[in-house]
């Protein structure tokens, strides 16, 4: 019997309008902005604040993940729809892809097997052009920094070696790192190095999902610091008049999406920061509007939970004022035999012994979590290569540190795959809830909150900071930035900032090779080890595999 591939099981399901969709949120017809019959924007009026603060939050994060990806929006997905099955109104509320990874390694974004948000193909493209505001918005500032370079009348004096601000394009593009712009003569601006980013690595992707309202964006997007004229004054976006002109151009962008799940539940998706070089979880207004509309909403964030989990408890929860009531925290016995020492062609192969090795990854995490006064569920991703007494070595082990850890298997199954891993949630929720305990006061040193989460999160035994990053904490507090949330930008693959020490590596520091600020955000940037901020394709991308028909049918797309 064949197998439908993930775009075949989309394809195949019957999508409702989505102005059903709406009314089982209970959203009046005249307030959805429609593109379309299965995709609507809803407007920002619709948050209420006492909701937010008495409905429930559950974050879904994940162990350090394998290059394929560990699941997290599947079982997210697949959470919401078996908490709907057993009589709570849910919602799962996600980022949106990126065209890089989509045409890159991972492929797409949107869940997978029965356990997807729909329509597939719109939400792994252009969906509804948020994605393209934030980068015309982004470049629009560069367009106005090149100009005041040129302009003899208005020139603000800055000076072109310090510009901090990039480009950005949401495609993996190596090639765009460092550039050389301006050439061609003096009708075609000032010479001067540049670089790309990749779209979600954006400061305004940033901005999009840290901002409460529209005056918050706008005066957001006015603190980004450029750089510095030739007398040494810091040059902010605001001094280039720039950000009424980028609230425009983000002025449909700035409000949450309206999908379905297979299943014809509510699913809001918006922003998309990544969570290796961002912050990697989606806007407090998409997770504001959720909570308004119902009783328990599930998010993710991204890679293992020493990123997302970290960034969304310190930065997002904290900026927003939100209370995640439970953790699900996303393992594969494929990850945990990677974890234990597995060769890449051994992944799929039953070894109870690497998976006993493995867990002391997973160890970790479940520690990390309950650092912020939480309690996980541990959701073990079922694979068909995944063998009972492997599972049951994760089970037992969970048991033995009070931890639940429940089979899900929404991919083959959809939310009857997760029923129980729901009421494990909800007896969290009901009996074991808490308030969150942020690792660090956002006013402490900045080098203190660095080393904090180097030390309590990752395992390291110090952080040592390049010549370049001593120099950038110096601009910091000169600019008076200290008080700012940090958001590490580390390699996904490991606890440290080296990428092969699988586990649970222990005796290592952390390197800083330079501190990156995002003012307008209100976090800096610390960039570890060899971590890029514009990734580049693999030998063979998946775009290789992809296929539309004359009837714009597409296949390949995962």
């Amino acid at each position: 019997m064949k197998h439908l591939t993930d775009i075949e099981i989309a394809q195949s399901t019957k999508m409702s309008s989505i102005k059903k969709i709406a009314r089982k949120l209970k959203i009046d017809e005249d307030d959805l902005e429609l593109y379309g019959k299965y995709k609507a924007k809803l407007p920002l009026y619709l948050i209420d604040e006492e909701k937010v603060a008495k409905n429930n939050l559950i974050l879904v994060t994940a162990l350090t993940p394998t290059p394929a990806g560990e699941g997290k929006t599947t079982v997210s997905i697949g959470l919401t729809e078996g908490l709907n099955k057993i009589g709570k109104k849910a919602t799962v509320v996600l980022r949106e892809p990126s065209l890089g990874p989509v045409f890159g390694i991972k492929g797409g974004a949107a869940g997978g097997g029965y356990s997807q948000v729909v329509p597939m193909e719109d939400i792994n493209l252009h969906f509804t052009g948020d994605f393209n505001a934030v980068e015309k918005a982004n470049n629009l500032l560069s367009a106005l920094i090149d100009n005041n370079l040129q302009c003899s009348t208005c020139s603000l004096n800055i000076d072109p070696r310090t510009i901090l601000w990039k480009r950005v394009i949401d495609m993996n593009d190596r090639a765009l790192r460092n550039i050389v712009i301006g050439l061609g003569g003096t009708a075609h601006g000032i010479p001067r190095e540049d670089g790309f980013n990749i779209t979600p690595a954006s400061e305004v992707m940033a901005i999009l999902c840290m901002a409460t309202d529209f005056d918050d964006l706008k005066e957001r997007l006015g603190n980004i610091f450029i750089g510095f004229t030739f007398d040494k004054k810091p040059v902010f976006a605001r001094d280039l008049k720039a950000e009424n002109a980028m609230a425009i151009l983000l002025k449909d962008a700035i409000k949450p999406n309206l999908v379905q799940t297979l299943e014809r539940n509510p699913a809001i998706i918006h922003g998309g920061p990544f969570a290796n070089i961002a912050q990697g979880t989606n806007s407090i207004l998409a997770t504001k509007m959720g909570l308004t509309l119902s009783d328990y909403v599930v998010t993710e964030a991204g890679f293992g939970a020493d990123l997302g989990a970290e960034k969304f408890f310190n930065i997002k929860c904290v900026a927003g004022g939100l209370n995640p009531k439970a953790v699900v925290l996303v393992a594969t016995i494929r990850a945990l035999r990677y974890h234990g020492g597995a060769d890449k062609d051994e992944l799929n192969t039953p070894n109870v012994d690497y998976v006993k090795k493995g867990f002391e990854n997973l160890e970790k995490h479940i520690e990390n979590i309950r650092k912020f006064n939480i309690e996980p569920v541990v959701a073990i991703n079922a694979f068909t290569n995944d063998t009972e007494e492997e599972i049951q070595v994760v089970k037992d082990k969970c048991a033995a540190m009070g931890v639940n850890a429940v089979l899900s298997e929404g991919w083959a199954k959809g939310g009857e795959g997760t029923i129980d891993l729901a009421k494990a949630v909800v007896d969290i929720v009901e009996n074991k809830a808490t308030v969150l305990k942020p690792l660090y006061d956002w006013k402490m040193p900045v080098v203190e909150k660095i080393e904090r989460i180097a030390k309590e999160i990752y395992g390291a035994d110090g952080v040592e900071f390049d010549k370049k990053a001593q120099l950038n904490l110096k601009r910091i507090d000169r600019l008076g930035f200290n008080d700012f949330a940090i958001c590490m930008a580390k390699t996904q693959k490991s606890f440290s900032d080296i990428q092969n020490l699988r586990g649970r590596p222990k005796g290592f520091v952390v390197q800083v090779r330079e501190i990156a600020i995002a003012a307008g955000a209100k976090f800096i940037i610390p960039i570890l080890g060899k971590m890029m901020r514009m990734p580049g394709l693999p030998s063979k991308p998946a775009s290789q595999d992809m296929f539309i028909d004359k009837d714009g049918k597409i296949s390949g797309l995962s």
